[in-house]
């Protein structure tokens, strides 16, 4: 595969069809870790797209998990939003015409499909299996066996972005700081998570992030 890079949020990149399987692949494979939801794969997502492949930026990366997160529904869609960038890189952007616009949908097919796939099959028949079988102390105990997995994946998540989301010239500690009191404020309180994003927004837009 070859890569391209234009400007600081737009690529242009060359995926053959052995690249799409293994997006499709590779999305399996995050849909069965994806305990308590898709997002506590994010860092994965991050090291496979961004560092190995080099498919998305650490820009366009963000931006899928914010914007999904901020959007009605569920938040599954920023893999979509993923799959969308990675086809719309591959067919040269935007501007590129139809052509990039449907290797877009194929990116956000190829990443929705991979992921819901395994992860909905194995949801359904375990959660009957849980249930009919609720009271054993086995069951019990990997249900409380798995919360310190899914806190500590989440806290995974919030390092890739954080660290990937740092403006060029804005001071490091203007970031960290902000993710320290984003995370005081969802522990300490039930601040809807809306109010947060659109005030990292304006704090990214006045450039203190």
């Amino acid at each position: 595969m070859r890569l391209d890079l234009a400007k600081d949020r737009a690529m242009s990149i060359v995926m053959n069809w052995q690249d799409w399987l293994a997006l499709f692949a590779q999305y399996l494979m995050l849909s069965l870790l994806s305990i308590s939801g898709a997002i506590t794969t994010v860092p994965d997502m991050h090291r496979f797209l961004v560092e190995q492949n080099g498919w998305l930026n650490d820009a366009q990366f963000s931006s899928s998990v914010a914007i999904a997160q901020a959007a009605p529904g569920p938040n599954v869609l920023f893999v979509a939003l993923m799959g969308w960038n990675v086809g719309l890189n591959a067919g040269g952007g935007v501007d590129a015409g139809w052509s990039a616009w449907l290797l877009g949908l194929l990116g956000l097919a190829t990443t929705m499909l991979g992921i819901m796939l395994p992860s909905t099959t194995l949801t359904y028949l375990a959660t009957r299996w849980g249930h009919r079988n609720r009271s054993r102390r086995g069951v019990r105990a990997f249900k409380q066996g798995m919360a310190p997995v899914v806190v500590g994946l989440l806290i995974a998540t919030a390092w890739v972005l954080a660290t990937g989301n740092h403006a060029g010239s804005a001071p490091a500690w203007h970031l960290w700081l902000l993710t320290g009191v984003t995370a005081l404020i969802v522990w300490r309180t039930r601040l809807h998570l809306l109010w947060l994003l659109g005030a990292g927004a304006l704090l990214g837009a006045l450039g203190f992030v």
